[in-house]
Order: C-alpha cells, then structure tokens, then sequence
C-alpha cells in the first residue's frame, strides 16, 4: 500500500528539521575555569550554599560567577548580577 504524499511531506520536513538542528550543534555550554570570571550561558542557574545544598540566589543568562574552586560538577566563586556574594553553582553552564 503506498504512503499518503501529506505523509511523507510531514516526514521530509522533519528529517529536514533534524538536519538543520545538528548542523546548529548543541548549546555551546562549558566548565568553568579556576581563576577566570565565566558568564552564564543557561537561562537561570541557581546558587546554593554547598554543591546540592539551599538555594540562596539565581544567576541569569549573561550575568558573570568567578570560579575559585570546583569540586564534583560544582563551582565554588562569586556571583555577580544581583547576587553578589559566594556560593556553589553546578558547573558547566558557562559559555
């Protein structure tokens, strides 16, 4: 039985799509480096008072967190912005 053409348009656009999207490549997000003031590439990312631990801020897309030290996928620093003091942020959502 052959495929209905509204069919395979839908699935031409959509490989088509796919393509498009992995030509883009993914989010350039990256770990942070000790010393170096990274800006944030995710939409918020939270601050917290140990890697895990309570919320105590939010760092949005384009503010800056200097790291000073980094244990198990989290950033120890400073958060800039509106923050503006030390905490933990999960490392890799810097640009």
């Amino acid at each position: 039985m052959p495929v209905p053409r509204t069919v395979r348009a839908v699935a031409a656009v959509g490989a088509l799509t796919a393509g498009l999207l992995m030509a883009a490549g993914p989010a350039q997000a990256a770990n942070g480096t000790i010393g170096r003031r990274e800006t944030v590439c995710a939409q918020d990312l939270y601050v917290r008072t140990d890697p895990g631990g309570a919320w105590t801020g939010t760092l949005y897309k384009g503010q800056t967190f200097t790291v000073e030290s980094k244990q198990s996928g989290w950033a120890y620093g400073f958060a800039y912005g509106d923050i503006n003091r030390h905490g933990w942020v999960q490392d890799g959502w810097f640009c």
